[in-house]
């Protein structure tokens, strides 16, 4: 049987090395604004059963327990643990930090929209409200917010008005309105990288509401929320996770050794 073990303890060595780039990735991502950690979750593989519970036994009578071989482990999925991250002062009217749940809306290269926590956003050329990045001018809820030429003193209230003002003239002027978008099961958003997030058929339909309404969070201006990421969690798992795979790498050595004696036998 100890050619079982050798397969058996792979299987744990294969599942800690993807759990150890779970803990990789969260670890590399501990400074992405409004990332939100992967948890890497197990289950048992398949069991040889020689006997089963309630089996007939010599006397007539019912086995209480049966006998009952594992065959090994799986990862079962990669959950997104989608915690509040700690909140960072930037001053920047318009990094937005979003308090409680929900996300804003995007618009992709291809005319999709997507999602994202991460709210560090910046003004394009036409004066419309974009993502902040140096690759891809993705819109704010395609478009809908712009400013005009000369717009300054910009600012976003907790319930997501958009608002600026124009020199001469002391009145706010609104540039639209920040939506929130609010997933029935968030943990089965398709990550796309870059901070986003697309709609599948596990995470349900998307429901839009401003926020404060229908149970999104609230928005905080000048702030951007960081990774969720705790370092010490994530080295200690790192710590667990090597030790684990070393375990199951010592099975392995278990089982060679008892073949390498059985075909010795002859020997003796």
């Amino acid at each position: 049987m100890s050619v079982q073990t050798l397969y058996t303890a792979a299987t744990g060595m294969d599942a800690m090395e993807t759990k150890l780039d779970v803990i990789a990735n969260n670890l590399a991502n501990v400074n992405t604004t409004g990332f939100k950690r992967g948890r890497a979750n197990f289950e048992d593989l398949f069991y040889r059963n020689e006997v089963l519970p309630g089996a007939e036994d010599q006397a007539g009578g019912l086995t209480a327990t049966g006998t009952a071989i594992g065959l090994g482990t799986l990862v079962s999925s990669v959950q997104t643990d989608f915690e509040q991250g700690a909140f960072l002062e930037t001053g920047n009217p318009l990094d937005v930090a979003i308090v409680g749940q929900g996300f804003f809306q995007v618009q992709d290269t291809d005319g999709t929209t997507v999602y994202t926590r991460a709210g560090n956003f910046s003004i394009n050329a036409n004066g419309q409200l974009v993502m902040g990045s140096a690759g891809v001018g993705r819109l704010v809820q395609g478009g809908d917010i712009t400013f005009p030429q000369g717009a300054q003193q910009l600012s976003i209230s907790p319930e997501g008005r958009v608002q600026y003002m124009i020199a001469g003239n002391n009145v706010p002027q609104d540039a639209g309105q920040l939506e929130l978008t609010t997933f029935i099961n968030p943990e089965g958003l398709e990550k796309l990288g870059q901070n986003l997030f697309r709609e599948t058929l596990a995470s349900g339909s998307p429901q839009n509401a401003n926020p404060g309404q229908d149970g999104t969070g609230f928005l905080r201006s000048g702030m951007l929320e960081a990774s969720n990421v705790n370092p010490v969690r994530e080295l200690i798992e790192l710590i667990t996770t090597q030790r684990s795979f070393e375990l199951n790498s010592q099975a392995v050595q278990a089982g060679d050794q008892i073949l390498q004696l059985v075909a010795n036998l002859r020997r003796y």
